[in-house]
């Protein structure tokens, strides 16, 4: 496997087990409050950073791209602000940074987007 898929697949893989350690933890402490941050974590970083690591695998130009590895990186940052920013907005800490980490999400698919349109199915 092709370095950004495996660096997709791998990322994903731990933010999936940040997100059952999460899930255990809400569930043993019967405090579900998080749930909606703990979701995000899920569907955003093991779900989208797995379908993006799929995507490259099946599609080496694409891979080979520096876009690529920007995809990543902002794939990252999106789970980094916006998992914590649900967190602070449940708790009334402000919502500037579930904002900031909304529009870092639509940003990121439409690189995604970009991505698949800019190469042809090898």
């Amino acid at each position: 496997m092709k370095a950004i898929p495996r660096l997709y697949f791998a990322t994903a893989a731990l933010f999936a087990l940040i997100g059952m350690a999460w899930g255990i933890h809400m569930s043993a402490t019967t405090d579900h409050t998080l749930a909606p941050a703990h979701g995000h974590l899920n569907l955003i970083g093991f779900v989208m950073m797995a379908v993006f690591g799929a995507y490259y695998a099946l599609a080496p130009k694409a891979a080979a791209s520096r876009l690529a590895l920007f995809h990543y990186g902002l794939s990252v940052l999106t789970v980094i602000v916006l998992v914590p920013g649900i967190v602070f907005a449940i708790n009334a800490e402000g919502e500037i940074m579930a904002k900031a980490g909304s529009v870092l999400a639509v940003l990121t698919m439409l690189v995604f987007l970009a991505t698949v349109l800019r190469n042809r199915a090898d």
